[in-house]
Formats: structure tokens, sequence, C-alpha cells
């Protein structure tokens, strides 16, 4: 590991916190001139999921950011007019073209060490770049078909070849469609421009790390790594000429770098109040978000249902730059059902109601329901809340 130069900044626990905030777009007046796209170059990257409870986390992001911003404008924001495309970053992600190049260090590291075992048959390969030179862009099941008809891993030499020409950046996935990804050939999708740029592994890495930071504001090393899946070694080789600035952060064990502009003026303004994805970038990692929140959070959809503590799809809620909160939800026809809600206190109750009829009305729903919530003794004003909150929706 590279050694840490004595930090420049001590920074409060609290500037650290809101400092984040400010870096994922939660404090402060959002860009609506921006818009879904001014989200996603801020962010740098917008995790997909297969999960589609409210709606798709893809969706939740600027939803959370933006407020009630229309879900088809969220998706043609992102797939028109050429302004992402879909590849592994801090898992598969939306991210901005511009960033592209950026990424061609890890296009680079999956053509040396193949990431399956699966093997093709002969000219497999060329048989979809070619299919997909003269007929445009297609999903796997156009180009032949996704599966052999066995388990859900047991793919296709088609869709085999495919998403080895993806992550070997021949090919790109410029849009889903009906949750399929939609494939066409590099050299068309991508502009001349970008497509040209050549970049050394220490450049791709360099700029990663500062888009990372940029993101969060402040992080440790493992935070900053972690953004983009980063290695430990692949930061410390370049973090001495990255710009950043080293600082302390009260209560944080460990050294940590900040983003130099976010070091220029005290993050203040307006807090949003909003449900996060579990999926969001301000939560991805859960040791940051205990460090920094002093919440611990954790997807449990993947966990067998009677070991589950907060449900399915428990989406944290942030009030006042805190998290104050969870709750599991659902749809039932125009209900938005909280399956199961916890609070921090009394005072979230308020937030929660509002996040929870805002929510609903952005999905379509127009009543909410509240079933389990922890602390028995807010079941009553929360839900006599969610009720002020609704008529004042009607009005």
């Amino acid at each position: 590991m590279t050694p840490v130069p004595p930090p420049a900044v001590e920074l409060s626990a609290d500037q650290a916190r809101r400092i984040a905030l400010r870096a994922q777009g939660f404090l402060g007046a959002p860009d609506r001139r921006a818009g879904v796209p001014g989200v996603l170059r801020h962010l740098g990257a917008v995790q997909l999921d297969t999960i589609s409870v409210l709606a798709r986390s893809h969706e939740l992001i600027p939803y959370a950011r933006l407020g009630s911003v229309g879900r088809d404008t969220v998706e043609r924001a992102y797939w028109s007019g050429g302004r992402a495309f879909e590849y592994w970053s801090h898992a598969a992600c939306i991210l901005p073209v511009e960033e592209w190049p950026h990424f061609a260090f890890r296009r680079r590291g999956y053509r040396s060490r193949p990431h399956w075992s699966h093997e093709l048959p002969d000219g497999a390969y060329a048989r979809v770049i070619e299919q997909l030179r003269a007929e445009g862009p297609l999903t796997a099941t156009e180009l032949g078909g996704a599966k052999n008809g066995g388990e859900w891993w047991d793919w296709s030499a088609s869709k085999v070849a495919v998403e080895r020409a993806l992550m070997y950046g021949e090919v790109v996935c410029t849009e889903r469609r009906g949750w399929k990804r939609v494939y066409d050939l590099a050299e068309r999708a991508i502009d001349d421009k970008l497509l040209g740029e050549d970049l050394s592994d220490a450049e791709c890495l360099r700029r990663l790390v500062v888009l990372a930071a940029r993101s969060l504001g402040v992080g440790t090393r493992a935070d900053i790594a972690d953004y983009h899946r980063l290695k430990g070694e692949e930061f410390d080789a370049v973090v001495a000429d990255s710009g950043l600035v080293p600082v302390s952060v009260e209560g944080w064990s460990k050294p940590a770098w900040a983003d130099p502009e976010a070091l220029v003026s005290e993050p203040r303004g307006r807090h949003r109040t909003t449900l996060l994805s579990p999926f969001d970038s301000l939560i991805w990692e859960r040791a940051r978000t205990e460090r920094v929140f002093g919440f611990t959070h954790r997807l449990e959809a993947y966990v067998p249902k009677q070991k589950r503590i907060h449900g399915y799809f428990a989406m944290p809620l942030l009030a006042g730059g805190r998290l104050q909160g969870r709750v599991d939800p659902a749809r039932e026809g125009t209900t938005l059902i909280a399956r199961q809600a916890s609070l921090a206190g009394p005072k979230a109750v308020a937030p929660m109601a509002r996040a929870l009829v805002e929510a609903a009305a952005w999905v379509g729903c127009t009543d909410v329901r509240l079933e389990r919530v922890e602390a028995p003794e807010l079941r009553e004003p929360l839900r006599a809340e969610i009720g002020r909150a609704l008529r004042e929706s009607y009005r």
C-alpha cells in the first residue's frame, strides 16, 4: 500500500456526512435543467438490477434526487441520443458514454483472462459479430436465443459469444428493451472520437478514482476503490497523481481523501426527504453507510424469507440528511403497501408518511396501506400522518 501523506484537512463527522450528501445530490437544490442525464453524469454510474417493487432501481435513483420525474422520461434520458452505455462498473451499470475510454483497462483485462469456462463452437463469435453488422442492434433472442433450454445459466452459444464481445468492447449494450439487453457494434454505437481514444491503464484508473471521489465527496481507500470496483492496489498506484486531498475525519479509523471541489465551500441547502433504493450509490457500501450514517443496511431479497429482518426490498428513509428508518414496500393495484416499517423515533413519522405518499403517487397509486410497524406505539401516529399526507396530495 502506498504511504499516506499527513492529512491536509480535518473534517468533523458531520461535515463528512454533509459533503457525502451533497456529492450524491441530496443536499442543495437539484439541477432540474440537467435532469436525468445530469444525475447520471453527477453520479458517474447508476446500478441496474432485475428486482422491481415500486420500480426498477435505475428509475428510483433519479426519482430520489429529482422527485416525480416520469418513468418513461427516465428511460428515454438514459438510452436515447447515445448518452449512455451499459458495462461492468460497481456492478452492471448505466454509464455516461463519455466515460467509454476510461473502461479500456477493464476491457483489456477481460481479454487477457477469459471470464468463463464456456466453450464456444468454432465460428460462433464471428457469426454474432457479422449478424450485428448485417442486421443492426439485436437482443440475444434475436441473435438466435439466449438459452439452451436448461437452467438459467445454460446460455446458448450466441448468448455466450455476444456477452464475451460485450466484455471485450467489440459490442456495446445501448439500451434495455423489456429488460433484455440490446447489443450493437461498438464501431457503430460509440462516437469515433471516443472509440479512438487509446488510454493506458494508469490513465483509466486515475480518471475513475477521481470520478469516484467526486461522486462520494470524501471516502476511504476502500470507499473510493469500491465505487467502480477497482482493486486497492489499483487505487494506490494512481492516488498520488489524482489531485485528491488527504483528510482525516472524526471517528474514521482509516485515512481518507476528498474531492478538492468538495472542500471549497460548506455543504448547505435543502435536504431531500425520500425513500432510497437498496442499490442507491449513497448506500452501496455497507461499512461506509455504517460509518457515515450510523445505519446498518443490508439487502435481504437474496436472504431466505424466514431469516429476513426488515423485508424483501427494504428501502431506507432519508430525511434531514440522516437515515431515519426503512420500509419494505409492495404494490397491490392502486395501493402502495408498507408491509413493514421501522422508524428511528417519533420525529421520523412525518417524513416517512410524506415519502410513502410521494412514492405512491409517482408509481400511480392513490392509496397507502400500513401493515406492520416495528415500534407499536408509532403505528397509529404513522397511519394518521399518512392519511393527512394523502388528503393534502389531493387538494
